[in-house]
């Protein structure tokens, strides 16, 4: 059903009338099954150029940029690879392909207004999404589980990867970005997190299992880098100091016996890391992602001294 032509004001319509309205209806009806089919036309050679992408090694980087421009999209700027899949629990097969349907044909319209690309795929759909400068991948795949999951009245998880660039000449970075992407996906499900969307930097140090890039600094970076860019500035000592306070079980009394200071310093330290670090940065959570992220940044600094 593709909708109804409503009349209004008018409580009786003579014979020509009648005739008239029906054939506006029967027109109006060809051209909206004309635009449907146009539009499903470009969203199945939207797909097949991301199924290109994804899985063809050889393919020829002009001809891949040309196809890509008619159907205005630019890859040579920075992009996303997003796998979105829907939450469907207990739904027999025909409800389940008949969501999958619209979230194929929501995601394919969502890539079209963004000069992007989707495609069906693994039970699921993947979407290649350019990023502006000033946006993030986490934000971007939460966008786009919030969108899709509007569009389709189904919960959606979305999983997406870090930003890649120069698609065109280099097709297998999009396959592992995917790759990356799914195991985002599926970690969201896993950690009961189903219908939201996150990239590898939302997981703190599971991130680093599920990147494909393995980025070490940017973890250090999210998880502890105000507290390095406190002591560069102002030649402070507090990467020591809570290196010290967890090595001591943090205990005070024992950091300040090995660090060789006051215990109220070692107060005062810990007062400013809070600060910088939020008020929950003592949680075993927290606390657990900052070890690690202490003995990389200390590792780092061991290599490249």
């Amino acid at each position: 059903l593709l909708g109804a032509l409503v009349l209004r004001g008018h409580p009786g319509l003579d014979p020509v009338d009648q005739r008239t309205l029906e054939r506006a209806a029967m027109v109006t009806s060809l051209l909206l099954l004309a635009r449907r089919s146009a539009s499903e036309a470009e969203q199945r050679v939207r797909g097949e150029l991301l199924d290109d992408l994804l899985d063809a090694r050889d393919r020829d980087p002009r001809l891949l940029r040309e196809r890509a421009t008619r159907l205005h999209a630019d890859l040579d700027a920075t992009h996303v690879v997003l796998a979105a899949r829907l939450e469907t629990p207990g739904a027999d097969a025909e409800h389940e392909a008949a969501a999958r349907r619209r979230l194929w044909s929501a995601a394919s319209h969502l890539a079209a207004t963004r000069h992007g690309l989707a495609a069906a795929r693994d039970g699921g759909t993947v979407l290649l999404l350019p990023l502006s400068a000033a946006d993030r991948a986490s934000d971007l795949a939460r966008r786009t589980a919030r969108h899709l999951s509007s569009a389709v009245h189904e919960q959606v998880t979305v999983g997406a990867s870090a930003p890649v660039e120069d698609l065109a000449n280099r097709t297998d970075t999009v396959a592992a970005a995917y790759a990356e992407g799914q195991r985002c996906l599926d970690a969201l499900r896993l950690l009961g997190r189903a219908g939201e969307g996150a990239a590898a930097e939302d997981f703190g140090f599971l991130g680093l299992l599920l990147a494909e890039s393995r980025d070490i600094s940017g973890f250090v970076e999210r998880t502890m880098g105000e507290v390095v860019s406190y002591d560069r500035r102002r030649g402070t000592d507090l990467v020591r100091t809570l290196d010290a306070y967890f090595a001591s079980g943090m205990s005070p009394a024992r950091t300040k016996d090995a660090l060789h200071v006051h215990v109220n310093t070692v107060a005062q330290r810990l007062e400013r890391i809070g600060r910088l670090l939020g008020p929950d940065w003592q949680s075993p959570a927290r606390a657990l992602e900052i070890q690690l992220a202490l003995r990389l940044h200390r590792l780092a600094g061991a290599i490249s001294g």
